[in-house]
């Protein structure tokens, strides 16, 4: 997990469903990468092929309500989504996203600050999200101690293995 996050975002609004984050006619998909080219065709179906590696989503309130598909954040991993940041997500959707590995991060406001393309920078250590272009530093909440080890293994299932395995946390 890096750190540091910097990057352009996508920009979407409140209520974004999972069924809008990968339609169920998708559903049927079983490989992550053929998953990821679908990822936001309830929105547009160029918005994935368009996606730069790397980037960010931000959005409004209730991010990833609706289903508690996993396919969801695996569609956002394989777009190439470095995080998501949001006013707030639906629990379900917030769970399985931080535990397939994807940095999920609540901050009020974002969004509707941004402008398409604009880049910010997330530092997940400090809780802080940078605008570049004006340089506003807006405070996000802190990840919780359980989140970052996740996250930081590269997901749930990396982090069992290597405890079963007998290893140290990577941090």
């Amino acid at each position: 997990m890096e750190r540091i996050i910097k990057g352009p975002v996508l920009v979407l609004g409140d209520n974004i469903d999972t069924d809008v984050i990968l339609p169920g006619r998708f559903l049927e998909l079983t490989y992550p990468v053929a998953i990821g080219r679908h990822c936001l065709a309830g929105l547009s179906e160029t918005i994935a092929p368009q996606f730069p590696k790397g980037g960010l989503v931000a959005a409004g309130k209730n991010f990833g309500c609706g289903s508690s598909r996993e396919h969801a954040p695996i569609a956002l991993i394989q777009m190439g989504a470095a995080a998501v940041i949001a006013d707030s997500f639906a629990r379900i959707f917030y769970r399985n996203g931080i535990n397939l590995g994807l940095p999920l991060i609540v901050c009020k406001g974002l969004s509707s600050k941004l402008t398409e393309g604009a880049t910010v920078t997330l530092n997940l250590e400090e809780g802080t999200v940078t605008i570049e272009s004006t340089g506003e530093i807006l405070p996000a909440e802190p990840l919780s101690g359980k989140a970052l080890e996740i996250l930081r293994a590269g997901g749930i299932k990396p982090l069992m293995r290597r405890r079963f395995a007998g290893e140290s946390d990577p941090s």
